[in-house]
């Protein structure tokens, strides 16, 4: 998956907003957990497996088992 479309699931599946743009990446927040995690300038860049689930999971996406 892109960070593209990684940012397009996120915007559609859940409240996940831009906060704002951090010393690398821009963070973004979910606002039911007010967690905090970042996505990548480089949109057509894949996402690797690792960084992904982390996302998923802080996004509200995935649930922690």
């Amino acid at each position: 998956m892109k960070y593209s479309e990684l940012e397009k699931l996120i915007k559609q599946e859940t409240d996940c907003y831009f906060h704002r743009n951090g010393s690398r990446h821009p963070i973004w927040i979910n606002p039911e957990t007010d967690v905090l995690f970042e996505l990548s300038h480089h949109k057509s860049q894949e996402v690797k497996k690792g960084t992904l689930n982390d996302i998923l999971i802080k996004s509200g996406i995935k649930k922690v088992k």
